[in-house]
C-alpha cells in the first residue's frame, strides 16, 4: 500500500472543487464496496468543528480509470450540500467510514475551504492546493513518477489531510535531539510512513503537515483569516483585493501564471505579502479543465513544452527562473530555490542548526524575542527544512548580510537572517527516497542558468542559504514582501515562543493587531 495508493482504502471519496462559496453546491464522489457508510463535515480551525454529517448513505462501488492521476476518476457525486451562509471561510475536512472492513481502511478523507461571500478579515490564506496535487499519486503517477498532468478530481494520498500526530517522525528533516545522529539518509521517515501505509510523498506536502499547524496556532491566538486555494487566485484574481495581507505558509511550489500575476497585481497596488513557506514559486504550472487540473513538464520543459519557440514561450511549464520564462521568483519574493533548495535533507547541511542565525536583531521582525545578533532562531524544532529559498548573499562594511542581486531581486531588500542551504546532485538525496534518475537539481539549475554543468557553474549553485528578509519589489507606493525561506516554520508555532513572535509581528503589522473587519 506504501508504494500503490490507489483504492487500497475500502472507502474513498473526494469533493468536486477545491473551493466554494455560501450558496455554492458541494458534492462529494464516493466508491466503495460497502452497502453503507457514513459521512462528517468537519472545519478545521483552532478546533475541529461539526458542521454537516449523515449516516447510513447507500454505498456504490464506481470503477477508477487507468488514467484517473492525469484526467480524474469521474465518479458520479454520491452527496450534493448548498454551503450555507453560516458556514465560517476555513478548511473543512470531509470523513467517510465504513463500518465492515479493518479499522486500518475503513476511512476515507476529502477536503475542501469555504471561501467567504465577502470579505471579513484583513488576512487571506492561501493553502498551496497545487502542490498537493503535484505530489499526489493516487490513481497513478504524480509530478514526481513520471507523470506532467495531475487531476483535482480524485482522492488525496493517504495522510495528506489527517493522520495520527507524531512528534518528529515524519517530518523530511527531522530535528536530531541532544547526542542523536541526523536522520539524513531519511530512515526514521521511511520505516514510520512503511509502518503506517502512507506514501513517499506524505512530508513533503499536505494540510496535515503544514497549513493546519498554522491555522491551530492563529486561531488559537485570535487570529481571523478568510481562506483560499492556489487555483481561486488564477480563476479570480480579485480575490485577494482589499485584503491588508495575504499569507502562504509551508510548501507552496507550483504556481500558475494567473496565481502570480494577481499577487503582483496586488502588491503593486500596495497590498502586503508573507511567505512562510520554502521552495516557494519554483515551478510554473498550467491550469486546464476549467481549472481542475495542471500541467507541468518540470525538468524536461524546455524539451518538450509544446509552448516553446512561440509567441506563448514563458508560459512554459518549467522553472520561473529559467531563461525562457525570464520571471525568477526573486524578482516578487526575493529569494529563490537556485540559491539554497534544501536543508538537513540527505547531504545537503546534514548536520545544520535547523535555524537561521540572526543578523539584523533591530529589525521589526524581531520585535519582543530578545534575540540578539549571533542568536539562532528555531533551533529546537528545526525550523530551517527541508526545502528553502535563499538569495545571493555578500557582506556590508558592517559584516552584516546584503543581497547582490544580478538575478531580479528587488533593489529595495533588507536581509535579516540566514542559514547555510544548499542544492543536491545525484547520489547526494536520501537514500531511502528516491530522486530523478538522471541528474539532480544541482545539475540541472547549473545548466538552465549558466547554460552549462562544470565545476564553476556547479559550485554557483551549491553553496546557498535559507533567508529571512522583507523586501518591496515594486518600490515605495508598492507594498511590503516578508519572506521566511523555509517549509517546516510552521513546526516552531506551538513550542517555540520566539517563532511565535516573528510570526505575531508580521500578523501584527499589516492589521493594526486587529485581524477582524470592524
Amino acid at each position: 500500500m506504501t508504494d500503490d495508493i490507489t483504492n487500497y482504502d475500502a472507502v474513498e471519496a473526494y469533493c468536486g472543487r477545491l473551493s466554494y462559496q455560501p450558496g455554492d453546491q458541494l458534492t462529494i464522489h464516493v466508491s466503495t464496496s460497502s452497502a453503507r457508510y457514513d459521512v462528517t463535515i468537519h472545519r478545521w480551525g483552532a478546533e475541529r468543528t461539526l458542521v454537516w454529517s449523515q449516516q447510513g448513505l447507500q454505498g456504490t462501488h464506481h470503477p477508477t480509470p487507468p488514467d484517473a492521476d492525469a484526467n480524474g476518476c469521474g465518479w458520479p457525486a454520491s452527496v450534493s450540500i448548498t454551503i450555507p451562509d453560516e458556514w465560517r471561510s476555513g478548511f473543512h475536512h470531509v470523513e467517510v467510514r465504513v463500518h465492515d472492513a479493518p479499522v486500518d481502511r475503513c476511512v476515507g478523507h476529502g477536503g475542501f475551504v469555504v471561501r467567504p461571500s465577502q470579505r471579513t478579515a484583513r488576512v487571506l490564506l492561501v493553502l498551496a492546493t497545487n502542490t498537493y496535487h503535484a505530489y499526489n499519486s493516487w490513481g497513478g503517477k504524480s509530478l514526481y513518477t513520471g507523470g506532467h498532468r495531475v487531476s483535482f478530481e480524485r482522492p488525496f494520498g493517504r495522510g495528506t489531510i489527517i493522520r495520527p500526530a507524531t512528534e518528529r517522525d515524519d517530518r523530511k528533516a527531522r530535528p536530531a535531539r541532544w547526542g542523536e545522529a541526523p536522520d539524513s539518509d531519511g530512515q526514521i521517515y521511511q520505516e514510520y510512513r512503511m509502518a503506517n501505509g502512507y506514501p513517499g510523498f506524505m512530508g513533503s506536502t499536505g494540510w496535515f503537515t503544514y497549513e493546519r499547524r498554522f491555522v491551530e496556532w492563529a486561531e488559537q491566538f485570535g487570529f481571523e483569516m478568510d481562506y483560499a486555494v492556489s487555483s481561486d487566485l488564477d480563476e479570480q484574481p480579485s480575490i485577494v483585493d482589499g485584503y491588508q495581507l495575504v499569507l502562504g505558509v509551508g510548501h507552496d511550489e507550483y504556481w500558475s501564471a494567473g496565481q502570480r500575476d494577481a499577487i503582483e497585481t496586488y502588491v503593486r497596488g500596495g497590498g502586503n505579502l508573507a511567505t512562510f513557506s520554502g521552495n516557494t514559486m519554483f515551478w510554473q504550472v498550467r491550469l486546464v479543465d476549467d481549472r481542475r487540473a495542471l500541467v507541468c513538464h518540470k525538468y524536461a520543459a524546455h524539451e518538450v513544452d509544446p509552448v516553446v519557440g512561440t509567441e506563448h514561450e514563458a508560459t512554459m511549464t518549467g522553472m520561473w527562473c529559467d531563461p525562457l520564462v525570464g520571471r525568477p521568483e526573486t524578482a516578487i519574493l526575493g529569494a529563490g530555490s537556485a540559491w539554497g533548495l534544501y536543508n538537513r535533507f540527505g547531504a545537503a547541511t546534514a548536520r545544520g542548526s535547523g535555524a537561521f542565525t540572526v543578523y539584523r536583531d533591530s529589525h521589526w521582525l524581531f520585535a519582543g524575542t530578545g534575540l540578539r545578533y549571533g542568536d539562532l532562531l528555531g533551533a529546537k524544532e528545526g525550523v530551517v527544512g527541508y526545502e528553502t529559498v535563499g538569495c545571493r548573499l555578500g557582506l556590508d562594511e558592517y559584516q552584516l548580510p546584503v543581497a547582490v542581486g544580478g538575478d531580479g531581486t528587488p533593489a529595495d531588500i533588507e536581509v535579516v537572517a540566514f542559514t547555510p542551504s544548499t542544492n543536491l546532485a545525484m547520489g547526494e538525496y536520501p537514500a531511502s527516497i528516491a530522486a530523478l534518475d538522471d541528474q539532480g537539481d544541482i545539475e540541472f539549475i547549473a545548466a538552465r542558468l549558466f547554460g552549462r554543468v562544470d565545476v564553476d557553474s556547479l559550485a554557483r549553485c551549491r553553496h546557498g542559504n535559507a533567508v529571512m528578509l522583507t523586501c518591496r519589489p515594486f518600490g515605495p507606493t508598492g507594498g511590503e514582501v516578508v519572506t521566511v525561506g523555509t517549509t517546516d516554520w510552521v513546526f516552531g508555532l506551538a513550542d517555540d515562543p520566539a517563532v511565535a513572535q516573528v510570526t505575531r509581528n508580521v500578523l501584527d503589522r499589516y492589521t493594526g493587531g486587529a485581524t477582524t473587519v470592524r
